[in-house]
């Protein structure tokens, strides 16, 4: 058996949360690895709906789920997601639950930063949620930041806010804001502490363990390949590295212990937020996209830019994230469309390019090149089998894999986690 490891190959909102909830009914173990409450999974079982930001979507499921030290860790976020689920049935202890100890944690300021900075950025606005993701980062690789662990050390933490002081008081400065309150942080700190310590654990350490017993461990990812902020749009990224290599530093295990990797993939293409998007549509077919596949963001609430699937885009993730097989997702979105268009290639100044530029301006650019196929009226939602899919359905999904030089491994037909295709498992060598 293998493990998997599970990243979105787009700009993030492939629907990874129903695909990693059918997986982690499999697994033995899910991890998250990078990002924080910025991500939304929404997972529809038995007509149940259940939102989750930072959990790890086992958790529904009742699988051990894991926080990796990878993720920045907003610990009143987290309150408020674990009570809202307990509130919907769902069991959360530390028996199925865990933190990394030595997990960053986003604080208020974080918070604070992020807003002032968006708001007076003007035209480069980055279209960040300003959760204060990105300042909590700066602050890992600062190497001022608050830790998990931190919690239980409370009343020696004066050297750590003297750094941490010292940095976000002259950032402040320049917003005409006033200085930290330290009392006030150290007070909500002392006040969220128990909370969060009774789950916190080197979790290295448990999943070493889950892993010699040959358990299955799941890792997921959040966003996606285009939003990793080496490999993305940049600058309209995310502040960590969403690729699937990040799974073994974000864990605490090793490069050979993350197995298969699932590319999750839409039929089509969507974006959140500012930034390039060479097939996006302002048109009635965009505006048809977003209203069948209720695109609008599980954190935000903010419509998602909608377009034809780029094939250049999801070719050059699945390379650079080493995707061994990819779930397609919302194929039933594009039933009833007449024709259904994929791009194979970009226009820049008159040259034909096959792979999508590092450059800003370039990617602005960009023109995409059309395959158009013919499109399908009969519904694919629901379907469980690859012989109840119409024909052209077929056609066009096989032309997907050939384009993006990468097999499907699933396609999901609707939001419910058994209406699934599966045609490779990942869980088996």
């Amino acid at each position: 058996m293998s493990n998997v490891t599970v990243i979105g190959a787009q700009w993030g909102d492939e629907g990874k949360g129903k695909i990693v909830d059918w997986l982690a009914s499999r697994a033995d173990a899910v991890v998250r690895f990078q990002g924080g409450h910025n991500a939304g999974h929404t997972l529809v079982i038995d007509g149940n709906v259940f939102k989750l930001s930072l959990l790890p979507s086992g958790i529904v499921s009742g699988t051990l789920s894991i926080i990796g030290n990878g993720v920045v860790l907003d610990p009143w976020a987290l309150k408020d997601e674990v009570e809202k689920l307990e509130s919907q049935g769902v069991e959360i202890s530390d028996d199925n639950f865990a933190i990394a100890d030595n997990c960053p944690l986003i604080l208020p300021i974080h918070r604070d930063l992020d807003g002032l900075r968006e708001a007076a950025a003007g035209s480069g606005k980055i279209g960040t949620t300003g959760r204060g993701i990105g300042p909590a980062y700066e602050d890992k690789v600062g190497r001022r930041a608050i830790r998990v662990c931190d919690l239980a050390h409370l009343d020696g933490l004066e050297p750590q806010l003297d750094r941490l002081c010292a940095h976000h008081d002259a950032l402040r400065a320049g917003f005409d804001e006033p200085p930290v309150d330290r009392e006030r942080l150290l007070d909500d700190l002392r006040e969220i502490a128990p909370f969060v310590l009774r789950f916190a654990q080197p979790v290295w350490k448990r999943l070493k363990k889950v892993r010699k017993a040959g358990a299955k461990i799941l890792f997921e990812g959040a966003q996606g390949v285009l939003l990793d902020v080496d490999h993305g749009t940049y600058p309209f990224v995310t502040s960590s590295n969403t690729v699937s290599g990040t799974a073994a530093s974000g864990s605490g295990l090793g490069p050979n212990s993350t197995g298969f990797v699932l590319g999750i993939v839409k039929a089509y293409t969507t974006r959140v937020g500012s930034g390039p998007f060479p097939t996006e549509l302002d048109d009635s077919d965009g505006q048809r996209l977003g209203e069948r596949g209720h695109e609008f963001g599980t954190v935000t609430g903010r419509q998602r830019r909608c377009g034809w699937f780029d094939a250049v885009l999801v070719r050059q993730s699945c390379a650079i994230s080493g995707v061994t097989g990819i779930a397609l997702t919302k194929v039933d979105v594009l039933d009833g469309f007449e024709t259904v268009k994929v791009c194979t290639g970009y226009r820049l100044r008159g040259k034909i390019l096959d792979y999508f530029p590092s450059h800003a301006a370039d990617q602005a650019e960009v023109e995409p090149i059309y395959e158009e196929m013919e499109g399908w009226s009969e519904s694919t939602a629901g379907a469980r089998s690859y012989a109840d899919l119409p024909a052209n359905a077929i056609k066009y999904i096989q032309r997907v894999q050939e384009l993006i030089e990468t097999p499907v491994a699933l396609v999901s037909t609707s939001p419910e986690r058994d209406d699934t295709i599966l045609m490779k498992d990942p869980f088996v060598d």
